[in-house]
C-alpha cells in the first residue's frame, strides 16, 4: 500500500514558509483511499459508455493505494511536531453516497472537508485526454452537466468549502456567451448551505490560465456572503502556496477583506494578508 516518504510532509510547510504562507491544510483526496471503495461503490459502471467505465476502472486501480487511517496519523503526527499543518479531506463527490461517506469519516478529527467534482458519470473529465469526449458531447452539456453536480454538492452541506468550483474550464474550454448562468443556481446552493469557496491558484497552472473561480464570476460569490479559502491545490511539494500572491489579489479585487481558517470544523475568518508592495 502507497504511504509517503519520509520528511514528505515537512517539505510541503518548508515551501509553504519560504512563500511567506504561515499554515497550511492537506487535504488527500478521499478516492485515492482504499477505505473510499466500500462508500463511493463503483458508480462507472452506471454510465452507458463502456470504453469511459474501462478508463476510470483501470485509472482507479493504480490509484486508490493508500491508507485514510495512515493519512489522518501522518498529519496528526506533524501537528504534535508543532508543525503549522491542518488535516483536511478532499470529498470526492459522487451523488447518493453522502451519508456512507460522512459515515466513515466521521471518527476522525479533520479540521475541514473540502468537496470536489471530478468525474461526470465515468467521465474523467480532469485528464488531458478529455477535449475528445468535449467535442463529442458538446461543451455547452458538459458544463451543464458538471454544474448540476457542482449544485448538488454545494447544496448537500456535507462539506466545509468547495473545492476548485469551476474546475470544468481547466482545458480552456468554454460555451459561447455569458457563462453567470451556470453559476447562479450554484451560488444559490453554497449560500443556502451555509458553504464556502476555495479560490485556487491551480487553474494559473493549467490551460485556462485563470483562478477557480476566475476574477471575473468571483464578486457573484461575494455578493451573495459565501466566504472564501486560499488554495494552491499542490500536487507536489514545490506547488504549495505557488500562486498565493495572485490568490489573494483576486480575492481582494472581489470584495473580500477577509477568509476563513478551520480547526475541528469550527471556521475562523480571518483577515486577508496585505500584499507585499511591488
Amino acid at each position: 500500500m502507497g504511504v509517503y516518504p519520509p520528511g514528505y510532509i515537512d517539505r510541503y510547510v518548508e515551501a509553504a514558509l519560504a512563500r511567506g504562507v504561515t499554515e497550511i491544510g492537506f487535504t488527500e483526496h478521499l478516492y485515492r483511499c482504499v477505505e473510499s471503495e466500500r462508500v463511493l461503490g463503483q458508480w462507472w459502471t452506471s454510465d452507458p459508455r463502456e470504453d469511459l467505465q474501462a478508463q476510470i476502472e483501470a485509472w482507479l486501480a493504480s490509484e486508490r493505494n493508500l491508507s485514510l487511517e495512515r493519512y489522518v496519523e501522518v498529519v496528526l503526527d506533524a501537528k504534535s511536531r508543532g508543525l503549522p499543518v491542518r488535516l483536511g479531506l478532499e470529498v470526492d463527490f459522487v451523488p447518493g453516497t453522502e451519508a456512507a461517506v460522512l459515515e466513515l469519516l466521521a471518527p476522525f478529527p479533520f479540521d475541514y472537508l473540502v468537496g470536489s467534482v471530478h468525474w461526470i458519470g465515468a467521465w474523467n473529465f480532469m485528464r488531458d485526454t478529455a477535449p475528445e469526449e468535449f467535442e463529442r458531447r458538446g461543451v455547452a452539456t458538459a458544463f451543464e452537466q458538471y454544474f448540476a453536480l457542482e449544485t448538488a454538492l454545494a447544496g448537500s452541506g456535507m462539506v466545509d468549502v468547495l473545492g476548485h468550483a469551476d474546475v470544468i474550464k481547466r482545458h480552456r474550454l468554454r460555451p459561447e456567451g455569458d457563462l453567470t448562468p451556470f453559476y447562479l443556481p450554484l451560488v444559490e446552493a453554497a449560500a443556502g448551505s451555509g458553504t464556502a469557496i476555495e479560490i485556487s491558484s491551480a487553474g494559473l497552472r493549467y490551460p485556462v490560465g485563470q483562478t477557480f473561480p476566475s476574477a471575473d464570476v468571483l464578486p457573484i460569490f461575494q455578493r451573495a456572503g459565501i466566504p472564501i479559502t486560499l488554495a494552491s491545490d499542490a500536487h507536489q511539494p514545490d506547488q504549495t502556496a505557488w500562486g498565493h500572491d495572485e490568490v489573494v489579489a483576486v480575492a481582494r479585487a472581489a470584495g473580500y477583506r477577509e477568509y476563513l481558517r478551520f480547526d475541528l470544523r469550527t471556521a475562523r475568518p480571518t483577515p486577508l494578508p496585505d500584499l507585499a508592495a511591488p
